[in-house]
């Protein structure tokens, strides 16, 4: 695909300023595709990896659109997770590094909503929330939607399935005065189709497939051990493969904890983020990673699209996600920015070798089997005999 710098992209002068400061000059697939028709105020349904650049996508053409004199909430961006609401905003400030009088604010269960209704008395035009806390601002007339413009969808399969369709319904129809309706996600379910289809009008479909040149460089391993050894493989990696940022994934809190627990002694800067850590310190904790002040972070999948940090190097899979897109946004939080990654998935059993080679075939991705070597590094596993039917007759 050709490349496009953004500055071929209609794109006002303030906004390329802050993506030059960043070092962004070539907009990505879903960059290209998505802020034409967006500042025409069309309405978008976009399917694209994640780390491919969906929040530049839909955030520009935002900005772009909004009038920094006017006190009104213009753009509306709801996203399922408070991790994935915080990341939004980060990036949207970014953009308005030199975008005078506009104003973000962020608005997310577990942080007090008196601290959330002072930020929302200095009138921001641009509001990023979670369904359910934007909800108890709407019911408090702490929030008025009647003068947006654009309301973007971010992640909306995800948001969908975690059961905020009605709120989610009753939220569009509140933007009484939308102009675009923008659906981004990394798959496009029935019930993002169903949403679509009720409320775009001759919308704009963008694909970016997997195998597009947006696709994140990453390498794909699985390690088989006993699952009595599998702490002990973690620790093997994070002392033998030389990796200095790297999150570990469990598949719930109790084990995110307990891994904590057993390496949070062993010379690491590590700490731990799931549900039952309090907001203000799991603020604090995606802080400290994003400025490379922790080496490890371990997760469970609540923060698996809510962390935007470019130079994650490896991703480890302690337990074999749940559902085969939690393993596509798990790897995706390595091989950003054009850097090549490292995901590797630790196996216990039978079933969840056959589970990894059904999420292996479902997504395309080649998996390829290693053990460690006599020195520390990791080589290639034997192939596995083929078992043979037997012909023997009963």
């Amino acid at each position: 695909m050709e490349r496009i710098r953004f500055d071929e992209l209609e794109i006002s002068h303030d906004i390329l300023k802050a993506l030059n400061d960043k070092g962004y000059i070539y907009a990505t697939r879903i960059q290209k595709e998505a802020i034409p028709p967006l500042i025409q105020w069309e309405d978008v349904i976009a399917k694209a990896p994640t780390g491919t650049g969906k929040t530049f996508a839909f955030g520009i053409p935002i900005i772009q659109h909004i009038n920094s004199e006017s006190e009104e909430t213009q753009a509306l961006i709801l996203a399922p997770t408070r991790e994935l609401a915080v990341q939004i905003t980060d990036e949207i400030r970014g953009l308005l590094k030199y975008s005078k009088g506009v104003r973000a604010v962020c608005l997310y269960g577990g942080q007090k909503i008196d601290n959330q209704i002072r930020s929302l008395k200095k009138k921001p035009q641009i509001i990023v929330a979670t369904p359910g806390r934007l909800f108890d601002h709407i019911k408090r007339k702490t929030v008025n939607l009647a003068q947006v413009q654009t309301l973007i969808l971010d992640e909306a399969d995800r948001m969908l399935d975690m059961g905020f369709i009605k709120e989610v319904t009753k939220i569009i129809e509140l933007c009484k005065n939308r102009k675009n309706l923008g659906l981004f996600s990394a798959t496009i379910s029935q019930e993002v189709m169903t949403i679509s289809w009720k409320y775009q009008r001759d919308e704009v479909e963008i694909t970016v497939p997997a195998e597009a040149e947006d696709k994140p460089d990453i390498t794909q391993y699985s390690i088989e051990v006993n699952s009595s050894d599998k702490i002990e493989t973690v620790l093997k990696l994070l002392n033998t493969q030389g990796y200095e940022r790297v999150m570990v994934f469990c598949n719930t809190k109790h084990m995110a904890a307990a891994l904590y627990e057993s390496l949070k002694n062993q010379k690491l800067t590590i700490d731990q983020l799931h549900g039952d850590i309090p907001q203000r310190k799991r603020e604090e904790t995606m802080e400290k990673f994003r400025k490379g002040n922790l080496n490890v972070l371990i997760a469970t999948d609540v923060a698996s699209r809510g962390i935007d940090v470019d130079d994650v190097e490896c991703v480890i899979n302690f337990d074999i996600p749940d559902e085969n897109e939690y393993y596509v946004h798990r790897i995706g939080r390595t091989g950003r920015a054009r850097r090549q990654g490292v995901a590797i998935t630790i196996i216990s059993s039978i079933l969840e070798r056959a589970k990894l080679k059904e999420i292996a075939t479902y997504c395309r991705f080649d998996i390829t089997e290693m053990r460690f070597a006599e020195d520390g590094s990791l080589e290639k596993a034997p192939e596995r005999k083929a078992i043979k039917r037997s012909t023997r007759r009963f």
